[in-house]
């Protein structure tokens, strides 16, 4: 288990070590066990998989909880790990206006205004998007 725990962990800490400590605090005072099984099994066993990496891996997390639209909190965080892993803010924009397609405008916009913030805490805006 602890094999598994720590694999995770090293995950985070590529992905979105920022965002390590706001989830364990949140989670300490009412449930320590979801901390750990989020370590545990997303970013273990999930995100160590072979077949895609981690740049791959958060763009399609960005885009799936851009769909759900109930999840501005784990967008952000995983709008910022997929930046810290090698995508571009043009490419984040661009998978969230494709679920305008299929999660519908509501969502997309959702996606867009949860991008614009995290890209202005980096300094990443204005970007220059041309139109096909």
């Amino acid at each position: 288990m602890e094999d598994r725990y720590k694999k995770g962990m090293e995950i985070l800490k590529i992905t979105n070590k920022d965002a390590i400590n706001g989830l364990f605090d949140e989670l300490e005072d009412i449930a320590p066990d979801l901390g750990r099984f989020i370590v545990e099994f997303p970013y273990s066993e999930i995100y160590t998989r072979n077949g895609l990496d981690l740049k791959t891996r958060e763009l399609a997390t960005v885009a799936a909880l851009t769909a759900l639209g109930t999840a501005k909190g784990q967008l952000t965080n995983h709008i910022n790990a997929a930046l810290n892993v090698g995508n571009t803010p043009e490419e984040i924009v661009e998978v969230i206006m494709q679920m305008s397609a299929y999660a519908g405008f509501p969502a997309a916009i959702n996606g867009i205004s949860a991008a614009k913030e995290v890209f202005k805490k980096k300094d990443l805006l204005p970007l220059r998007n041309n139109k096909k």
